[in-house]
């Protein structure tokens, strides 16, 4: 990973115009095809299959008159008076009778029609019920603006005092939209990209890539929906993710490049080198955040899995444009990405020379001499902020119980509020209290009881009755004697006799667990009713559909967590090769969730500053809320865990013990994940006093998880907790990672294929070359040069000989040393070599010579004929293998047989091994090391 993104940094910056001009284009194309072929996004929350949605499909084909979507006018009389008598009756008729005539109304429905229903009791109200066609998405803005201007007009013509309001099913949804209090979040991210970056052209780096990003992200997207629906909360979700990780990826390697620059590197090779440390953190972290999203796909829900993978698609523009773009705008920018004075102190602490590739004078690993272990210049003072957190870290660490219990108290009271969360899909008490669906609901509520804003529908096949509304009205007795059930003002079949429905109020409101209660209770029903009038009944409706989804989605938080939980487990196992590191962080994260929920109830269950976050209502918050939350946080949350501790476990690879590695670790990494966290918070806490219902209870879910996370977790709790385990924290057993592959996220292969880029000195040309290497099986070889055009013979005879074959052709691991073949060092480059080497016998040497392979394992263990030695030859004659610069040829044969199958003049290298000293075994280092000189993998 690292090395592909290394070269990928070099090309970036050398091609940095092509690369601008190509992220414009991009953005350009899909804008245009936006803005010709998006149909916006606002498609209804449905779940295909259950109980409530096949109902209302069937009742679209047999009952289209009360299928699909709804408005409703709520009229309502002046004090004294009654909606039944005039001049109220005539004028709600006159209004029904102008509604009947629009594009795309099924029925309008009065208390004085053929079915008379929507009359309050005491006559002070009265309901206009508009059934319209298909869902509240298909629905033109033509028709709502006739319903509008319906409304407008009977409330000009009723008497003073009067009230008339439109609201209902088809105005409950609103499509979110951006307020100038999200832009809040972008001047915090700026501020704190200053203090972090030190100059405005460094600080408006992340910014402008991240806001592009975004762009090329919601065009994407708007321009999906002219073939896949998507949801009102989609885009916004997408732009809050993608604004707020695209300037954290594009910090982190803008950081890294600084901090490179100030060290002394020439400009070009610091931006492949900050691309490929960096980069692989950010392209992990990604990839975290990318897999966490597309697993909500496990819910098995359609709209719930379209929006993770929009939103894992702006995380993933995020993460291409900062490997990408981010290299060549910082090549654009050259040593102006620094500010003044640390360009005069870069200057300052070079050898001198051409200032393009100017660079410190090196130590062995290719960090500038008498640097640290991250290349940090030598000798610099430390800064306030150094200061500051060596303190923070020393205060953590310096009892890591108290802190432990310390903040597992704190984290543990933080989420106890989410004990008490409730789920719901969100109506019309979650609009502003002055939109006209809100009072419409609030009116309906106060005159016909809070169950007539969200009615239940039972449907069913009639077809064998012989008296269908006979039929119909025996049911509806049967209905009104279940509790929980206010009223049933409607009972009928259809026009063909064929399917019938019954209207049912509820008690209490839409979120009111009573009102899930009765839904259960009258399935219940199903059976008894079936049998007693042959007639199927399934309950439907807005309120059973929410009901509906907010228990499928309830009901797939656990199986989402174990994927969650899971995945971070294996993952962070892969990064650190540790077992308590990654059970650490897992735990870590649940605290994190569970403070996260506890805030959310605590606002928008409980009421704990609604008025000044603006929360226009308390109730059950957003059924999806939870499983994406956790889904976001855990990407997040790994990103910061990768960042800090991969910096401690760098100290650590370099030799520093547990409690030093935590320290330098923190202090070298925490400024850093700081302003992230920050600049995080901000951008999602500037989506919550403005943002759209939907939007605002996951911007402040996110914002409280990223803050106790980042602050709590990460730089609190997880020092103590390595504090206390020490060494321990890093030891993993030797079957695990045995079956776990390696995940280089800070390019220490990287930074070792650098450091021995011209190596061996004294024979940089070398095909195959290496020194002091032990062996898997316990051999060990004290030197290996073989030269351009030349051979390596090895004695199948001699211990360890087989062992070098497979390292030389990257088939096994060498267990320490230095070893480079065909120009790839092991065993970093491993792959890369088994790709580019061939395992020949005598019978597939010509097949594998046909590959053009640039090196060739013979091996002729099984001996040869004449004829079969000067075929090998004649294969390996025809491939060239004797020229300089082709296939670098490994035989594995007695002297003998390996003089006559090779082409003549062929240059006869000997590998020696030998066995394994007392000082080899202690050079091997862990046990692990040590179990593989025994052979034992």
């Amino acid at each position: 990973m690292s090395s592909m993104l290394y070269a990928l940094g070099r090309f970036a910056a050398r091609a940095r115009t092509l690369m601008l001009l190509l992220w414009i284009a991009v953005l350009a194309v899909l804008g245009t095809g936006a803005a010709v072929f998006g149909q916006g996004a606002n498609a209804p929350i449905t779940i295909p299959g259950t109980e409530s949605q096949q109902a209302l499909d069937s009742l679209a084909r047999t009952f289209p008159q009360v299928s699909g979507t709804s408005a409703q006018i709520i009229v309502v009389a002046k004090d004294g008076q009654r909606v039944d008598e005039e001049p109220y009756r005539g004028e709600i008729e006159r209004a029904a009778k102008a509604l009947e005539g629009v594009d795309d109304v099924n029925a309008v429905q009065t208390p004085f029609g053929q079915v008379a229903a929507g009359l309050a009791k005491d006559g002070s109200a009265a309901l206009i019920t508009v059934q319209l066609k298909g869902t509240a998405s298909e629905v033109p803005k033509a028709t709502l603006d006739e319903v509008k201007h319906a409304s407008d007009a009977l409330a000009k013509e009723l008497p003073s005092g009067a009230k008339a309001s439109y609201g209902g099913e088809v105005f409950n949804m609103s499509v979110p939209g951006i307020s100038p209090t999200e832009a809040i979040g972008v001047v915090v991210a700026f501020v704190v990209l200053i203090l972090t970056l030190g100059s405005l052209l460094a600080a408006g780096m992340p910014l402008l890539i991240a806001i592009l990003g975004v762009g090329v992200a919601m065009a994407g997207i708007i321009f999906t929906t002219a073939f896949v629906p998507l949801t009102s909360t989609t885009p916004m979700l997408a732009l809050m993710l993608g604004l707020a990780v695209g300037i954290d990826y594009t910090l982190f390697i803008v950081s890294r490049h600084q901090e490179q620059l100030r060290a002394g590197l020439d400009v070009r090779e610091s931006i492949a080198r900050a691309t490929a440390t960096s980069g692989s953190a950010v392209v992990f972290a990604g990839l975290t955040v990318i897999i966490a999203l597309v697993g909500l796909s496990v819910a098995g829900i359609p709209f719930l899995t379209a929006l993770g993978v929009a939103a894992a698609a702006a995380v993933a523009i995020a993460v291409l444009i900062s490997v990408t773009l981010t290299p060549a705008i910082l090549s654009m920018a050259g040593e102006r990405i620094l500010p003044r004075k640390q360009r005069k102190q870069r200057a300052a602490l070079v050898t001198g020379g051409d200032p393009a590739t100017r660079e410190l004078a090196q130590d062995d690993e290719g960090r500038p001499t008498g640097a640290d272990a991250h290349g940090a210049a030598p000798a610099v003072p430390k800064t306030r902020a150094e200061r500051f957190f060596g303190g923070w870290v020393r205060l953590a660490t310096k009892k890591p119980i108290i802190t432990i219990v310390a903040v597992l108290l704190a984290v543990g009271a933080a989420a106890i509020p989410a004990l008490d969360l409730r789920l719901a899909l969100p109506d019309a008490t979650a609009l502003p209290a002055d939109d006209p669906a809100r009072i419409t609901s609030e009116l309906t509520s106060e005159h016909f009881g809070a169950g007539a804003t969200g009615p239940l529908v039972l449907t069913g096949s009639i077809v064998a009755s012989n008296d269908p509304v006979g039929l119909m009205n025996d049911l509806a007795d049967e209905v009104r004697k279940v509790p929980g059930v206010a009223e049933v003002p409607l009972a009928t079949p259809n026009a063909t006799a064929d399917t019938g429905i019954i209207q049912v109020v509820p008690e209490a409101g839409p979120h009111a667990e009573s009102t899930a209660k009765l839904v259960d209770a009258l399935r219940a029903k199903h059976d008894a009713w079936e049998q007693k009038y042959g007639v199927s009944l399934a309950v439907t409706g807005f309120t059973a559909v929410a009901i509906d989804v907010s228990n499928l989605l309830a009901q797939a938080l656990l199986p989402f967590a174990v994927l969650v939980v899971g995945l971070s487990l294996i993952l962070l196992a892969m990064v650190f090769r540790s077992v308590w590191v990654p059970i650490k962080a897992t735990l870590g994260y649940l605290l994190s969730v569970g403070a996260a929920f506890g805030a959310v109830v605590a606002v928008f269950q409980w009421g704990w500053f609604a008025d000044l976050l603006h929360v226009p209502t308390t109730g059950p918050v957003l059924s999806f809320m939870p499983i994406i939350l956790m889904g976001v946080l855990f990407g997040l949350a790994m990103d910061y865990e990768v960042f800090l501790v991969s910096r401690i476990r760098e100290e650590v690879v370099h030799g520093a013990d547990a409690q030093t590695a935590i320290r330098t670790g923190f202090v070298g990494s925490a400024r850093v994940v700081t302003a992230a966290a920050i600049i995080m918070f901000a951008v999602f806490a500037a989506f919550v006093p403005e943002g759209d219902a939907s939007i605002k209870v996951i911007a402040l879910g996110l914002a409280v998880g990223v803050f106790v996370d980042a602050f709590l977790v990460r730089m609190t709790l997880v020092p103590a907790v390595l504090a206390l385990l020490g060494d321990r924290a890093w030891r993993m057993p030797r079957w695990l990672s045995r079956v776990l592959p390696v995940f280089d996220v800070e390019g220490e292969g990287l930074a070792r294929e650098l450091a021995h880029e011209n190596w061996p000195p004294d024979q940089p040309d070398a095909r195959i070359a290496g020194d002091e290497l032990l062996l898997r099986g316990g051999a060990r070889v004290a030197s290996l040069r073989v030269g351009p055009g030349e051979a390596l013979r090895i004695d199948p005879k001699q211990p360890g000989g087989i062992a070098l074959a497979e390292a030389l052709s990257g088939r096994s691991r060498i267990v320490a040393g230095t070893l480079r073949v065909a120009g790839l060092l092991l065993p970093e480059r491993a792959g890369s070599l088994r790709r580019r080497a061939a395992w020949a016998t005598p019978a597939t040497v010509r097949e594998a010579t046909g590959d053009r392979p640039e090196l060739i394992v013979l091996d002729l263990r099984g001996g040869a004929t004449d004829a079969g030695a000067r075929e090998i030859r004649s294969a390996l004659t025809a491939a060239g293998v004797e020229a300089a610069g082709a296939a670098t040829v490994v035989v594995i044969a007695d002297a003998a047989l390996a003089a006559a199958a090779l082409p003549a003049g062929t240059t006869l290298r000997e590998a020696r091994t030998g066995a394994v000293e007392a000082a080899d075994a202690e050079r091997a280092g862990s046990p692990e090391t040590a179990a593989l000189i025994g052979g034992d993998r």
